[in-house]
């Protein structure tokens, strides 16, 4: 059997060394995987999607809490049944009472005795008790499965109201919200590739072809482009 823990974060503010601490302290054999998720695409969860793919019968899956497994409702209800019919252990250490094994156990507890009294009457009227608590069983653990992950998905659309209402009210406070209009943003490594390309390519102090200077600055093709034009723009106004 294989553990694997699934870390994941989905803003540059979050610690995901955090998920890996408490999950490797559980299970100290877990194999981490990590992925930064921006929640904008379905292959935000490429890691995921692989691990999916890889697991097998028996092997389990480490989660630091259920919001790090899905945190749409019906998404994760889906994913969780499907790994449950897959034999796929599901370990979520912020909800151990939806824990694969715990809901695989409720299954197991079922009422299956079979009474015989003589009476076809009182036979089938205690039958009937008996299955409708078994399926009491069955519902309630599916409904905490689905309460887990629907509490996941309300935390996160409260989050983002949270987060439009501030922006609202800063942008009527008179604060400036992003980056202003007209205003180019420079970073650190627009400036480091900029005087690579400067130091190595041939239309600049280099000898290397255009080619060369993006294998060895490793940069895209449209962005070094972009930046030997500011380049040109830049060398041009300092002559004029």
């Amino acid at each position: 059997m294989q553990i694997y823990g699934y870390c994941r974060i989905s803003t540059p503010q979050q610690n995901i060394e955090r998920q890996v601490r408490n999950i490797l302290t559980a299970y100290p054999t877990a194999h981490i995987i990590r992925e930064v998720y921006t929640g904008t695409t379905h292959q935000g969860r490429r890691e995921l999607d692989k691990l999916l793919h890889t697991a097998q019968a028996g092997d389990a899956i480490v989660f630091d809490s259920v919001s790090r497994m899905s945190r749409n409702a019906d998404e994760g209800c889906q994913l969780y049944a499907e790994l449950y019919d897959r034999n796929i252990n599901l370990c979520f250490l912020k909800e151990p009472h939806i824990n694969t094994e715990t809901y695989r156990q409720a299954m197991q507890r079922q009422i299956s005795t079979q009474l015989q009294t003589g009476n076809a009457a009182t036979d089938n009227f205690v039958s009937s008790v008996i299955s409708a608590l078994n399926q009491y069983t069955i519902d309630l653990a599916k409904e905490q499965i689905r309460l887990a992950f629907a509490q996941a998905q309300k935390e996160v659309d409260d989050l983002h109201q949270r987060t439009k209402e501030g922006m609202l009210t800063a942008k009527l406070n008179g604060k400036q919200i992003g980056q202003q209009p007209g205003r180019k943003l420079t970073v650190k490594k627009a400036i480091a590739s900029k005087e690579a390309i400067r130091k190595y390519s041939k239309d600049f102090d280099g000898t290397l072809s255009d080619a060369d200077c993006m294998k060895l600055i490793g940069i895209a093709r449209n962005t070094y482009y972009k930046y030997k034009r500011e380049l040109r723009n830049r060398i041009s106004v300092q002559i004029g």
